[in-house]
């Protein structure tokens, strides 16, 4: 049986952290690949501040080129209207295939909100990574009542965080600073050649 983690996001644009957090949950959990789904419109963040998904797409295509277990879907961005993720475990699962899926600490307790978030549970079993410096409790009051409603003990892989922030980096290409070491080469040279997150306001 294949075992597949799904991180899905809007890598906007994606960097090393992205990348060694998806390296360590690989090896931690033994896993056969690591599947990066870039969102072609997440439900959850505003329009406004992100780079085409084709271009996204693209990034996230170049920064995993050279890793043999790292692979790139573009499911959501075959999909009209919103990215939801229980749409995407849908399609993605297979007989042969055990599928995980990747989410933050903030996101784990927040998954009620998301559409079917039982049914999310029930395609894919949950590896949370707590950020460094959060106080993520998994016996507190809010992480319990998301394990009670979804009917899923998720599995807590503390994996080592980057501080590195998207955000970040597109405020360092608005500004004409170095993003060097932050990000691949080749993403970077694509953000230039493409002149992505020149106008961005946040």
């Amino acid at each position: 049986m294949a075992r597949t983690a799904v991180f899905g996001g809007s890598f906007n644009p994606i960097h090393y952290g992205h990348l060694l957090l998806a390296d360590e949950i690989l090896e931690t959990l033994e896993l056969d690949r690591i599947l990066f789904v870039p969102a072609a419109v997440p439900p959850h963040k505003s329009p406004a501040h992100l780079a085409p998904a084709g271009d996204r797409h693209e990034m996230v295509r170049l920064a995993t080129a050279g890793h043999p277990k790292f692979e790139v879907s573009d499911a959501e961005l075959r999909r009209a209207g919103p990215s939801y993720t229980v749409d995407t475990l849908e399609a993605l699962r297979s007989p042969g295939e055990d599928l995980f899926l990747i989410v933050g600490s903030e996101t784990f307790l927040d998954l009620l909100t998301w559409r079917e978030p039982r049914r999310i549970a029930e395609l894919a079993r949950l590896v949370v990574v707590p950020r460094v410096g959060s106080a993520f409790d998994h016996d507190s009051a809010a992480a319990q009542k998301v394990v009670r409603e979804i009917g899923q003990e998720p599995l807590i892989v503390r994996a080592t965080s980057l501080p590195i922030s998207a955000s970040d980096l597109r405020r360092r290409v608005r500004e004409g600073r170095s993003v060097a070491y932050r990000l691949p080469e080749a993403v970077a040279a694509y953000i230039r050649a493409r002149r992505l997150y020149q106008s961005e306001v946040a």
